[in-house]
């Protein structure tokens, strides 16, 4: 495959590194390229040439959704067959995400999620940070929220996108019932449990600040 695919641009150049072959293994979906380099070494020898697989999935959003007059917060379910494949339970819990769209900034892109797969409108929004997910093969990196939204008038329901093919199951639940997920090993999602970590950590000042 010789085309490249705007999601698949070259790998930008770095100081000490020398990229041998960069080329495209694969598209669909998703694509995968082929990079064969090698690298300056913390004690300045050169490393020995390495080929890796690089899974291109570009920039995603994560969004938290907490209403601090309730202490309440917001979580979602739908199949994931990457769980199946990996043994776990594969309807999964986990927070409102998605992949931006090409031009699209972090922070609409967020929003945008949160109201397609709860049908939530945040009137707030804090960041959490952002995060690398699996920086072993993937350039995947999400920039993560925590949004105040009301949830005293909005029941747990079915939301998604049809047309891609999304079954999506809101769950509300207290703060204290979302930290439990945490400390009992229930929320097998990591960036679920890392904005639980995170609420957990700022819960009262969002409180103070946001009720």
């Amino acid at each position: 495959m010789n085309a490249r695919p705007p999601k698949a641009p070259p790998v930008p150049p770095h100081p000490g590194l020398g990229v041998h072959e960069d080329s495209i293994a694969w598209t669909g979906r998703f694509t995968l390229q082929k990079v064969r380099f090698s690298h300056e070494r913390f004690d300045g020898t050169r490393s020995p040439e390495l080929t890796w697989e690089l899974w291109r999935r570009g920039q995603a959003v994560v969004v938290l959704p907490y209403d601090p007059w309730t202490d309440r917060l917001a979580l979602i379910e739908q199949f994931r067959l990457p769980a199946l494949a990996a043994g776990m339970t594969p309807v999964v819990l986990e927070c409102a995400a998605g992949l931006l769209e090409p031009g699209e900034e972090p922070l609409p892109a967020a929003e945008r999620e949160l109201r397609e797969e709860t049908g939530l409108i945040p009137d707030r929004m804090e960041k959490i940070g952002r995060f690398m997910l699996m920086q072993g093969g993937c350039d995947e990196n999400v920039h993560m929220w925590c949004g105040r939204v009301r949830l005293d008038a909005s029941p747990e329901g079915h939301f998604g996108l049809l047309a891609e093919g999304e079954d999506i199951r809101l769950r509300v639940m207290s703060a204290e019932e979302g930290f439990a997920l945490v400390d009992n090993n229930s929320m097998e999602n990591a960036t679920g449990a890392l904005a639980l970590l995170w609420l957990r950590h700022h819960r009262e000042r969002l409180r103070r600040e946001w009720a």
